[in-house]
């Protein structure tokens, strides 16, 4: 627990360039979708600010929150863990282990209360007084409820902490349930999905290192700037399905063409991500793209549909009074009556054309 710098700091004792610092903060601005304009208080927040202490925690998961966060690439994890961050406590990423790494959190908790970062992976068992999820010999909601008094803030990192995950699914056997259910009276934000997009974790860390404070909110407490959009709406599919274009099967013909995965069951239409416009390893790709439809991995529940491939309800299409069924009929009746009236214009056009034209067959006696 050394003395914690800013980020102009770290980068002055590795003797690296104050253009290569700017460039740093102009790369923040943009992964945290912030406008231009705000990159003069990105510098001063990086050059003031000393680095927050982050203790995560682990509960109820299956450490695929851990392996999506290690893969960010704008900023790279490294960066974060390294220079951006003071993560103070984690047992996956730890040197440490056992009674030492314990000991180091009980130390951390008095030193910096009220001041730590808390990112909880997991969801949070209450059944049998919580036997089934152990950390450290004592049951995780202990350890959960223990920590959570001495955080400035509480990120949920992932669908199980935000909901509570598979773990929660029918019949929920272990009373699983969200850290949210658990803590109250502290600031929590929910970076839900199944597992989060890497730069999207690393970007509500990297708001709050800068400023302070959690990014703004949407009603169910996610960050506005990574959930504000639906898939739907960023998706490059979205054409297909607004002509009625839809794949009926895996192996049919549309589905080879790339067209609107909706009757295979995607739920595009009601999940909200930035799937559609981040992708994931660095823009690469993401489920859509490569052909499975979106089972919103990062809703309430989503792991209690009854089928991840069953059509959700009618989804209607902008500005046509039909269903997806219907829509397909419109647009191929709508296709056809167009190519008739082309024709049948082009024809009439044709005739004017030829008519003007002078000749011995147009030529007046």
């Amino acid at each position: 627990m050394e003395n914690i710098n800013s980020l102009w700091d770290l980068f002055q004792q590795k003797n690296l360039s104050r253009r290569s610092f700017l460039k740093t903060c102009v790369t923040v601005t943009g992964i945290l979708g912030l406008s231009p304009m705000m990159i003069p208080e990105v510098v001063s927040a990086a050059e003031k600010r000393t680095l927050v202490p982050v203790i995560w925690l682990h509960g109820h998961e299956c450490t695929g929150c851990d392996e999506a966060f290690i893969r960010s690439q704008t900023p790279l994890a490294s960066d974060v863990l390294l220079n951006m961050i003071s993560l103070e406590y984690m047992d996956v990423l730890a040197a440490a282990a056992g009674e030492p790494l314990e000991h180091h959190l009980q130390e951390v908790m008095k030193k910096y209360n009220g001041k730590y970062l808390l990112a909880v992976e997991g969801a949070v068992p209450l059944g049998d007084d919580g036997i089934s999820c152990m950390v450290g010999g004592k049951p995780f909601v202990q350890n959960l409820k223990e920590v959570a008094k001495g955080a400035a803030a509480i990120i949920e990192v992932g669908s199980c902490a935000a909901w509570g995950g598979i773990q929660a699914a029918r019949p929920n056997p272990t009373k699983s349930v969200s850290v949210s259910d658990v803590i109250s009276g502290k600031t929590i934000i929910k970076v839900p999905g199944c597992p989060p997009i890497p730069e999207v974790i690393t970007g509500v860390i990297m708001h709050y290192t800068l400023f302070g404070q959690l990014p703004p909110l949407d009603s169910k407490g996610r960050p506005k700037q990574f959930f504000g959009n639906r898939i739907h709406d960023t998706c490059y599919r979205r054409p297909f399905f607004d002509s009625g274009m839809f794949v009926e099967k895996f192996d049919d013909a549309g589905s080879k063409a790339g067209w609107c995965l909706y009757k295979v069951g995607c739920r595009g239409p009601e999940a909200y991500n930035s799937c559609g416009n981040m992708r994931w390893w660095n823009g690469l790709s993401y489920p859509i793209q490569s052909g499975a439809p979106c089972v919103a991995c990062a809703s309430n529940n989503f792991w209690d549909n009854d089928s991840f491939y069953e059509r959700m309800p009618n989804i209607p299409v902008p500005n046509v009074i039909a269903n997806a069924d219907k829509v397909g009929i419109i647009a191929a009746g709508a296709l056809t009556a167009g190519v008739l009236a082309h024709g049948a214009f082009s024809a009439i056009q044709h005739a004017r054309h030829h008519a003007s034209k002078p000749g011995p067959e147009n030529d007046k006696e």
